[in-house]
């Protein structure tokens, strides 16, 4: 389907008051959270299969923070992915776009806090004899980062909730979307790199989503020029044409997807589907991060420019051996973040949610496990639907 169709199917106006009360009713009517039956007389949603894809907040359960998610359009979009100048672009041609929602804003501290918070959770229920891991295999066992070494290093640029939350490693992320995702029953996960790119550009060809000229980017990012090295609540500046904010700036946000220089790519690739253009991490580093951050110089942030994870200098400040594999503490590593991502198919294979959630190299494994049963710096607990109600009756 050509961007300008897909263009056309989609509504971009704010929801109305009246739209939100039927669009709750519709959704109990298909039990599926962001999809209703019946065409919404206004807003933004995306047709597929009969049904309509609405925008939706979801309720982290056993607390009061919500994020809300944009659904995204299938289609077919020329991919062309960067080094840190922005000079060499390789493109990939035709790849195929499954529909998804996306996070309207990154993954804020008010959100990963409750994830930062199971460190102290699971070893509470593990002292009360509940939920104890006896496989460290099992598909519902999450890990847990440990406590900040140090806060002041990754706070120093902001910690206000509604900042995005910064300074994780990437399989923190992952960790977190499998938290987030056993917690609450729906499936979420970092996005794969051409899912990132296609949501960033939303219909556009240009090097920005708003056009090819850098001077308006002070009115969409938060970059080197305008931070005043500080992260900022997201939602602040414009969002991109289909309502999702800072993809530019703020915070770089992690894909699935490991790092693969544009000098080592090749030539263009043709590839038909986002699964067929992944490239799967071989090694701890790097892997790859996308839209630049609140420290990044302009030519980081755009549609295409790519920027691959570094140990030393973003690990600088860890005294720890092994180094923390939950945590930055580096300079550059307090710009890197995330976005999630939630795709239309839940007919999700074990494979597939191992690759979204899970470490997949054995080392990152063993460091964690390693930092775990050593010193007690992090944790394991098992999570579905009813951990926020035992823990609500442990601290009655």
């Amino acid at each position: 389907m050509a961007i300008k169709t897909l263009c056309r199917t989609l509504i971009f106006s704010c929801l109305a008051v009246g739209i939100s009360s039927i669009s709750t009713a519709q959704q109990a009517a298909t039990k599926t959270l962001g999809v209703v039956l019946e065409k919404p007389p206004e807003g933004h949603f995306v047709e597929v299969d009969g049904k309509f894809m609405i925008p939706y907040d979801h309720q982290i359960p056993g607390t009061d923070v919500s994020f809300k998610m944009i659904p995204v359009p299938a289609g077919v979009f020329t991919m062309g992915t960067a080094e840190g100048d922005g000079q060499e672009v390789r493109k990939s041609a035709s790849i195929a776009v499954k529909p998804f929602w996306i996070g309207q804003h990154e993954v804020s501290w008010a959100e990963y806090l409750g994830y930062m918070e199971m460190d102290a959770n699971f070893k509470l229920l593990q002292r009360n004899g509940i939920r104890k891991v006896e496989n460290r295999e099992d598909v519902d066992a999450v890990t847990a980062p440990s406590a900040l070494y140090e806060p002041d290093i990754t706070y120093e640029a902001g910690e206000d909730p509604d900042q995005p939350a910064a300074s994780m490693t990437q399989f923190a992320a992952k960790q977190y979307t499998k938290w987030l995702s056993l917690l609450t029953g729906t499936i979420y996960r970092l996005p794969y790199e051409a899912e990132w790119e296609y949501a960033c550009r939303a219909g556009t060809t240009t090097k920005f989503y708003f056009g090819d000229d850098d001077s308006k980017l002070e009115d969409h990012a938060w970059f080197a020029d305008n931070s005043d090295e500080e992260r900022h609540a997201s939602g602040r500046l414009e969002p991109n044409p289909w309502g999702v904010f800072d993809m530019y700036g703020n915070v770089s946000e992690w894909v699935l997807d490991g790092y693969e220089p544009v000098s080592d790519a090749g030539k263009a690739k043709q590839e038909s589907s986002v699964e067929e253009s992944f490239r799967k991490p071989t090694t701890v580093y790097p892997r790859t991060l996308r839209g630049g951050s609140f420290v990044s110089e302009a030519d980081l942030c755009d549609s295409v420019t790519r920027l691959g994870s570094d140990d030393e200098p973003w690990k600088e400040e860890d005294p720890n051996y092994p180094k923390s594999p939950w945590w930055y503490t580096g300079y550059e590593g307090l710009g890197v973040g995330m976005r999630i991502v939630r795709p239309w198919n839940t007919d999700v294979s074990p494979e597939q949610k191992q690759l979204y959630w899970d470490a997949d190299l054995d080392l990152i494994r063993e460091v964690a496990y390693s930092r775990i049963d050593s010193n007690g710096r992090g944790a394991l607990g098992k999570v579905d639907e009813e951990l926020d109600e035992d823990l609500a009756k442990l601290k009655k």
